[in-house]
């Protein structure tokens, strides 16, 4: 410290004799705006903290209106009451409950201010006690406190919006007018998504669009394959456009987790799970409906994780998904939710219940939407110990008529099935036996479109079999199912129209002993690949049912998916990232010759471009199947000509490795004759290197390799 006064006194007197002023006013100089000289101010840190606690906002307060206007001696019991609603839904921070008061008549101002530990709870209390009635006079009105700032900046005077000047947005269906007439894909594999071409004549992929972090989860198409849906943490986002991928709408959804598209596009349904902030509560789940187009959240649905959980199985943290299951067919009709003891069934038009109320069904488990049409099929399993059977029941929306029931004993378990045209519902029952020790399985078949719906029971040869896998074929009338034990099941078909009755189900082949764990139908019908996925390491057999007979079988060793393309042509295999090796697909085609094959590390996804239904009518489609090869010599021609390119491609590579080979032996014969000299030193003179000139001589050597000695008795 003396130092310091003795360094402080020789400045002070080195500026007396230089004249120089030390009482400076130092609070009175002013750096430049942003320049601080390389000194980091402790109040920075007070300033950035300040505003990090402002810019976190009040999302976590809510404010409760229309509350009784009462004295102080009554305060205290009107608190309680108030506490007692609001601390049911979330935690009231210490606090975090104020009810201002009139200084002049002491009495409260008839509401009051939450702040709870998160913007979740906030949001929660705000929608389960918005309306709600405490007596006849006082009904509760709440918002957010961060909804007044935007109330306060409403103009006094209404201005009309601007008029925005029509621009045409890009035709997002371009790609189906392809003159080579491909299908697209989307591959993710690393930390790239690309979607490609499948260019099948050339044997290769052809790039459309690369984008490195495109998507922090997975990519999803819409159903129609007008959209690429990705998810980010702050929500979801669709792409698409003519010749490359624009960002066309994003949804505010903060950690969303699981998306779902309804079937004709319009509505995107978007999913998320948050931790509560007390351990012993469960998740919170939220749930929005938006409009593809216009990006606005048409309906949110909001609660605990139990009121999602109910019945199906998949999605995340126990939650069945989709929770929402679309019907009413390509119209975005209706879309429903099951519930305990009943099934929600809201309609689009104005997004709340079908007559304000839901379906009330007694311990209904299970239900799904008709594919075409709004019906219901819904299971109820057996109760009181098996004196009520189980049911199923179609029911019809919006009416909820219920046009057929069929009731099932000794029911274990049940699971439903639609042909994509809903023409058809299979059932399958898992029955128990009469001593209750073991099960087996039958179906029952419901003829929808037909009078009255007649239903068909139909067994395997032996019931005792175990179903493993069960497909419709769609737009068709077949069926197919694996059942028995692994690791060689049968394959059994079946046809909902015998050849002498069409009414009635009948057998039309069983495949003994099949490598097989499920089954890939075409889109088109007809053709179908039986796989053996995961432990079947890749079993494949190209299978046409038309004729009964095996086209092809191969094997895609590992391959975890198998997928057909939109038209039926081409079908993918691929193996992901679940094994850590052989990770990329394979394109086949139809009968199960394989195209190509493509190595990708860290491969996650392969997924088809959905097309859209077609435009043809049916007898339009007859009409060209009529005469297919008037419209086939178009392509027949093309692909001749790609044939033709493709040998002509293949006679330039040969040539060009001809004159590679000439080049590399005309070099090594340069390269001899330069080096002649030097041979010729090394044989002592001889100058000739022609074979012929040499003799070639045969020498015998002999080399003992080992000697050993043995005694041998010789007896007499």
């Amino acid at each position: 410290m003396a130092a310091e006064v003795m360094l402080m006194n020789e400045i002070e007197a080195t500026a007396a004799q230089m004249g120089i002023d030390m009482n400076i006013d130092f609070s009175s100089i002013q750096l430049p705006p942003g320049e601080n000289c390389g000194i980091i101010s402790d109040d920075d840190d007070v300033y950035h903290d300040d505003q990090l606690e402002f810019d976190s906002g009040f999302g976590n307060v809510i404010v409760v209106d229309n509350l009784p206007v009462v004295p102080r001696e009554k305060f205290e019991k009107l608190e309680g009451v108030i506490r007692k609603i609001y601390s049911q839904i979330g935690v009231i921070k210490e606090d975090g409950l104020w009810m201002p008061v009139d200084p002049e008549t002491k009495k409260t101002l008839g509401y009051c201010f939450i702040e709870y530990n998160t913007p979740q709870e906030a949001e929660l209390a705000k929608e389960k006690t918005h309306g709600y009635k405490l007596d006849r006079a006082h009904i509760f009105a709440v918002n957010m406190f961060d909804d007044f700032d935007k109330y306060m900046k409403v103009p006094d005077e209404w201005a009309p919006p601007e008029i925005k000047p029509y621009t045409p947005g890009e035709n997002l269906q371009k790609w189906l007018a392809d003159e080579k007439a491909r299908d697209q894909f989307v591959i993710r594999a690393g930390t790239d998504t690309e979607v490609l071409w499948n260019d099948a004549r050339q044997s290769k992929t052809e790039p459309v669009y690369k984008r490195t972090y495109w998507t922090e989860s997975f990519v999803q198409w819409s159903p129609m394959g007008t959209y690429l849906a990705t998810v980010h943490r702050q929500g979801a986002a669709v792409w698409g456009g003519a010749n490359t991928f624009n960002r066309l709408m994003r949804y505010a959804h903060p950690q969303v987790k699981l998306i779902d598209f309804s079937p004709g596009e319009k509505f995107l349904v978007t999913y998320s799970s948050h931790e509560p902030s007390n351990p012993r509560d469960a998740n919170r789940v939220v749930i929005n409906v938006f409009d593809v187009r216009t990006g606005k959240m048409m309906r949110d649905f909001k609660g605990s994780a139990d009121e999602f959980a109910v019945g199906g199985a998949g999605g995340v943290a126990g939650n069945s998904w989709p929770v929402f299951r679309w019907g009413g067919g390509k119209e975005d009709k209706y879309f429903a939710k099951l519930g305990k003891n009943m099934i929600s069934v809201y309609e689009t038009e104005t997004f709340s219940l079908i007559d304000k109320k839901s379906l009330k069904v007694e311990n209904v488990v299970d239900f799904s939407w008709s594919p075409t049409d709004p019906i219901i099929a819904l299971f109820v399993p057996e109760l009181g110990g098996g004196n009520q059977p189980a049911r199923v029941s179609l029911v019809q929306m919006p009416g909820k008529e219920e046009l057929r029931q069929k009731n099932l004993f000794s029911i274990s378990d049940c699971k439903m099935y639609w042909q994509s045209n809903g023409d058809y519902l299979a059932v399958k029952a898992d029955r128990y036996t009469k001593t209750k020790k073991s099960t087996y399985t039958g179906f029952e078949l419901f003829r929808i479109k037909e009078r009255d719906i007649p239903i068909e029971v139909l067994e395997l040869d032996n019931k005792n079999d175990k179903i493993i896998a069960f497909a419709w074929e769609p737009k068709g009338h077949r069926f197919a199912v694996i059942h028995g034990d692994n690791p060689r099941p049968d394959v059994s078909f079946y046809s909902m129209r015998s050849t002498h009755n069409l009414g009635r189900v009948a057998k039309l082949t069983t495949l003994k002993g099949k490598q097989a764990n499920a089954l890939f139908w075409s889109p088109g019908g007809r053709f179908i690949v039986l796989a053996g996925l995961k432990g079947f390491n890749g079993q494949l057999e190209f299978f046409n049912v038309d004729e009964l007979e095996t086209m092809a079988t191969a094997e895609h060793f590992m391959a975890t998916d198998v997928e057909w393309d939109p038209t039926g042509r081409y079908v993918a295999t691929s193996v992901t990232s679940v094994h850590e090796m052989e990770n990329g697909f394979n394109i086949w085609s139809f009968n199960g010759k394989l195209l190509y094959r493509i190595l990708k590390d860290h491969f996650f996804q392969f997924l088809w471009r959905p097309r859209p239904p077609s435009f043809l009518t049916p007898e339009k489609e007859e009409e060209i199947a009529r005469n297919l090869k008037k419209y086939s010599k178009k392509y027949e021609a093309e692909d001749q000509d790609v044939s033709m390119l493709l040998s002509e491609q293949d006679r330039e590579k040969r040539r060009m490795l001809k004159e590679e080979w000439e080049k590399w032996v005309s070099e090594w014969r340069r390269a001899q004759e330069e080096e002649k000299l030097e041979r010729q030193k090394l044989r002592d003179g001889e100058a000739s290197d022609e074979e012929e000139e040499y003799e070639a001589k045969e020498v015998e050597v002999e080399e003992v390799l080992d000697v050993s000695e043995e005694v041998l008795s010789f007896e007499e």
